[in-house]
């Protein structure tokens, strides 16, 4: 079960969140603090003390051992970050832009 003092607040909404690392140390993960059945993310402590989380995947669709279900803040938090829109920008990639032209200095010799 999870402990109080790994507890810190969102800094969008505020909110009480739990920093988690990925269970393959790729990125930070917010989850809120309290364990929640319906969630969809495994979080854990690790021997280090580190907490961790995994998603839930169709091989290994429960908890585990000392594992509890969690809630990814960003589902729930009241500030999300703004969406991204595609308006404005071409429906087709844009060329390349051409080289730079070599500059030949006076003093090189053509070999």
């Amino acid at each position: 079960m999870p402990s109080a003092h790994d507890i810190t607040t969102c800094p969008r909404c505020g909110d009480p969140v739990r920093k988690t690392i990925t269970a393959k140390n790729a990125l930070e993960l917010l989850v809120n603090p309290d364990p929640d059945p319906t969630g969809n993310t495994a979080v854990y402590t690790d021997r280090v003390g580190r907490v961790k989380s995994r998603g839930l995947t169709t091989e290994r669709p429960t908890p585990e051992g000392s594992e509890w279900l969690a809630i990814p803040h960003i589902a729930t938090c009241t500030n999300p970050p703004a969406k991204r829109s595609n308006k404005g920008t071409p429906s087709r990639a844009q060329p390349r832009p051409r080289p730079r032209p070599q500059i030949q200095h006076p003093y090189w010799k053509a070999r």
